[in-house]
């Protein structure tokens, strides 16, 4: 393992240039500055002095007040375009979101790739408590608590064809101030995936649902397929969740404030809480963080607010970015990057495989600014492999504690050299399906992720799909286990991969893709006999710790009654009992079986060589 250390050095670069005719800024009615005099943000120029980046890298302040301010989420379009978030209306990190302010959708356009906007649009200015937003589908994905909005813009004119469409409601209404609903991004699956903090419960469900039809949600990650229109709760727990991202292989990884920064994305994973319990019973025991440190070494969270730090800061994050762009060197492929708010900087580590999951060792802080307004929230990679750091510009804890700055905000860029051009006029929505599954290949995970959704926004809308299934079916032979993740996500996103398509892949070389295969199998909640029953076989003889997670995280989209093979072959495995996911994960799927068929609990007594699972198996026949 290699744990990355650089010389920093200051960057010095030209403020931007005077805004065009039609980038005339200006901010919401009744917004309004709250912070005291003398607390006021320094000049964006004179912030980005302040900014420490390693060697061979440049920062650019690609926007700023008043071009933009208050960024709470920034996401790119398949033309390569930073579509930003305005929230003034948040109000401070207790709550509760009751100001009159409204937010506004902003488009930032580089045309000359200087680094450095020159073309800004306001998508909309009429919408509310936005948390992120997200293009796709023929429109705009929008979290504003406590919905879930969809813009449609189906001609891509940037230009609302109508009003906000309220997809769900139901999560907590703002009260707890900063644990919200937030988060969007495109998922290697095809879904919408999004976050929400456990202050405050939600009962989550489309407009009009009953109360008693509702999904119960106090904190953990969710996702929303957009055309089945199905939403279900991936994973529970922690305190905050603020970054979301996936690697390479399509695992996931989320960042978090308070108790732990860095967790692996199990789906049915019930995670350490900073507080209040679970609301499935009986699940006895949480799965701590990934990572083998913390960002702060005080001796309660609450005392390490002062950024001095020996890990890197304090113990509030934002932001997840791993790095899979062709700017950076190589040296920081597959690295996970987040923003430390009260350290002032971004925090990078370093992801190693470990039996069924992942650690997450500390490695050098990327970047350190001496500004004390910097407060990163958003980082993500575009198309020409540069990283985009939305900062929130303001002070205090938590963004803010008494207080709002509503008129500071900046976004500044980060590359390694010259980054590659990016074709003028570039738009992959313009691409024949052919061209787009070629960027499947594609060095920039950007471009495989946008082809994905281009294609699957295409399936959806009835396309013939032929032209684009048979080159991805031929890259499921592809040497590289990444290459035919790519197209098995895509395939499947796209109605190009059925059940049996996807038990063949669980014979694959690479258990990566039988860990996806096992995932995708029960991804609409239906597994047929034939997949259940290559369940059992794996459970009882795949080597690989990361497939028995896969079909243990499976195992509770099975019914009941046909799990108890998958059951036994799992837990026959003594190898796993000091593993740092797999013991819990089987009790989570094998509790149902203990709790309704003690013949079948006293089978599984005998069976286990897992001293987790016989301590909680005779727990709970005895309760």
């Amino acid at each position: 393992m290699i744990i990355l250390q650089f010389a920093v050095s200051f960057v010095v670069l030209a403020p931007l240039p005077s805004a065009r005719a039609d980038d005339t800024p200006s901010y919401p009615a009744n917004a309004k500055n709250t912070e005291k005099s003398p607390d006021q943000p320094l000049a964006p120029d004179e912030a980005l002095k302040l900014m420490h980046v390693p060697d061979g890298f440049h920062a650019t302040l690609f926007a700023a007040e008043p071009f933009v301010a208050q960024p709470i989420s920034i996401s790119f379009d398949a033309r390569g375009r930073l579509w930003v978030a305005e929230c003034y209306s948040y109000e401070s990190s207790h709550g509760p979101w009751n100001q009159p302010i409204k937010d506004r959708i902003l488009i930032f356009e580089d045309t000359d790739h200087d680094g450095k906007f020159d073309k800004r649009t306001v998508f909309t200015d009429d919408v509310q408590y936005v948390t992120s937003v997200l293009p796709g589908m023929g429109g705009v994905w929008v979290t504003a608590t406590p919905k879930l909005l969809f813009i449609p813009d189906k001609d891509g004119d940037d230009k609302p064809d109508g009003e906000p469409v309220v997809v769900l409601d139901g999560w907590n209404n703002g009260k707890i101030g900063h644990c919200v609903v937030n988060g969007l991004t495109w998922g290697p699956d095809g879904w919408l995936w999004g976050r929400q903090g456990i202050q405050g419960d939600s009962l989550v469900g489309a407009p009009g649902t009953p109360e008693n039809q509702r999904t119960k949600f106090n904190g953990g990650i969710w996702r929303y397929h957009p055309t089945r229109k199905v939403f279900e709760i991936v994973c529970t727990g922690t305190t905050n969740p603020w970054g979301l991202d996936f690697d390479a292989y399509g695992q996931a990884f989320f960042t978090n404030c308070v108790i732990g920064h860095l967790w692996h994305l199990i789906p049915g994973a019930h995670y350490k809480r900073m507080y209040g319990s679970d609301y499935t019973p009986n699940t006895y025991g949480l799965i701590d963080q990934c990572a083998d440190h913390l960002h702060w070494q005080a001796a309660k969270w609450s005392d390490s607010r002062t950024g001095q730090e020996k890990l890197g800061g304090g113990h509030s994050h934002a932001g997840a970015m791993i790095y899979l762009g062709d700017n950076w060197p190589e040296a920081y492929r597959g690295k996970i990057f987040m923003n430390n708010i009260h350290g002032h900087r971004v925090n990078m580590d370093v992801l190693e495989h470990v039996g069924s999951g992942y650690v997450g060792h500390h490695g050098a802080d990327f970047m350190i600014t001496d500004d004390v307004w910097f407060k990163g929230i958003s980082l993500i990679y575009g198309p020409d492999g540069g990283v985009y750091i939305a900062d929130w510009s303001d002070i205090g804890e938590c963004h803010d504690t008494d207080s709002v700055h509503r008129f500071s905000g900046r976004i500044f860029k980060i590359t390694y050299g010259k980054p590659s051009d990016v074709p003028a006029g570039m738009d992959l929505a313009k691409m024949s399906d052919a061209e787009l599954v070629k960027l499947h290949t594609h060095k920039n995970e950007w471009y495989a992720r946008t082809a994905r959704r281009v294609l699957q926004e295409r399936a959806v809308a009835g396309a013939d799909m032929s032209a684009a299934h048979a080159p991805l079916r031929g890259m499921l032979g592809d040497s590289d286990a990444t290459h035919r993740l790519r197209a098995m996500w895509t395939l499947y996103a796209t109605g190009g991969l059925d059940d049996a398509a996807l038990v063949k892949l669980l014979g694959d070389a690479s258990e990566h893709v039988r860990h996806w295969a096992v995932r995708l199998i029960v991804d609409d909640g239906e597994a047929s006999d034939a997949a259940i029953a290559a369940f059992g076989d794996m459970a009882k003889n795949d080597k690989s710790q990361l497939v028995r997670l896969g079909i243990a995280s499976a195992m509770q989209r099975i019914p009941v009654d046909k799990r108890m093979d998958i059951a036994v072959g799992l837990v026959g495995h003594a190898e796993d009992a000091d593993d740092h996911n797999l013991p819990l994960m089987y009790w989570y799927g094998i509790e149902p079986i203990v709790g309704g068929d003690k013949t079948k609990a006293a089978m599984l007594l005998g069976k286990t060589k897992i001293p987790l699972i016989r301590t909680y198996i005779a727990r709970r026949l005895a309760g």
